[in-house]
């Protein structure tokens, strides 16, 4: 197996991204992901993405964690594409649409390098979500126990699952001990991710994230975007917020669309090639 990939970063959530957009066959690559991203003995990153061709826009993105699952979506992922795609030389354009297991995403690298992105409008029915046993009710400031703990929860699809939970002190939070029980809990079908949220004022909030199918992360977009959201379902924040990861500073914004958009950084670490 040899192939040449292109290492980006964003706030310090990692990938390694592979162009396949001539329809260049990945399965390889796709069945070894996890090999790719061991930090030992591989490159190193929470997930593989692969740049390919779309039918119904102008670039499809397919994300597989570091575990060899797939996700339907990933935020900061989505920002290392964009720009990607640009330095590859795949589009002159400064906005673009991206087909994703969430639905067509829209993102646009601004002048500073930024990356602003339409997430798409939040998923809030618990049956959607999915979270088990609330049918088509919101699942707000609801009961969970995990390890014997009582918690509050707020879900929110973004693309895929997360659970909000607001804490006091977000250092006291053991992420390494309680993430996966979150993600494996019964209320879960398709597991889900979790984001711990300590609220600072009502712009600005720290928050620390376990990802379904990648464990602790540096920061997690779609994440951010489900916080900003709970935040003012819980009417803690308002509805343009700063959101302070592991990793580094993302905003969020709820307009009155209904739609999320998130702007952050992307950044190139390397090019190379594997070998194996």
């Amino acid at each position: 197996m040899k192939f040449n990939f292109v290492k980006w970063q964003a706030c310090g959530n990692d990938f390694v991204l592979v162009n396949a957009f001539n329809n260049e066959d990945v399965s390889e690559i796709r069945n070894n992901a996890e090999k790719i991203c061991d930090r030992h003995f591989g490159a190193g990153a929470d997930g593989v993405i692969f740049i390919l061709p779309s039918k119904t826009a102008d670039f499809r993105m397919q994300i597989i964690n570091s575990d060899g699952s797939e996700a339907e979506m990933c935020g900061n992922g989505i920002r290392c594409f964009a720009k990607a795609v640009c330095e590859l030389g795949l589009t002159d354009k400064r906005k673009f649409t991206v087909e994703t297991g969430a639905g067509i995403i829209i993102p646009e690298i601004q002048p500073d390098g930024t990356v602003h992105v339409d997430m798409g409008k939040p998923v809030l029915e618990g049956d959607k979500i999915p979270v088990a046993g609330f049918g088509s009710n919101k699942v707000i400031s609801e009961n969970i126990e995990v390890d014997g703990q009582n918690y509050k929860m707020t879900c929110v699809s973004m693309g895929n699952p997360h659970c909000v939970v607001f804490v006091d002190d977000i250092n006291a939070v053991e992420l390494e001990k309680i993430g996966p029980k979150f993600e494996m809990h019964s209320f879960f079908p398709r597991k889900t991710n979790t984001e711990f949220v300590e609220v600072k004022n009502d712009e600005y909030v720290r928050m620390r994230v376990w990802e379904r199918g990648a464990g602790i992360t540096l920061a997690c977009g779609t994440g951010s975007c489900a916080t900003g959201v709970a935040c003012i379902l819980n009417k803690l924040t308002k509805r343009k917020i700063n959101v302070e990861l592991d990793g580094g500073v993302l905003t969020i914004e709820w307009a009155d669309n209904n739609h999320i958009y998130m702007t952050g950084p992307a950044t190139k670490v390397y090019e190379a090639v594997w070998t194996d």
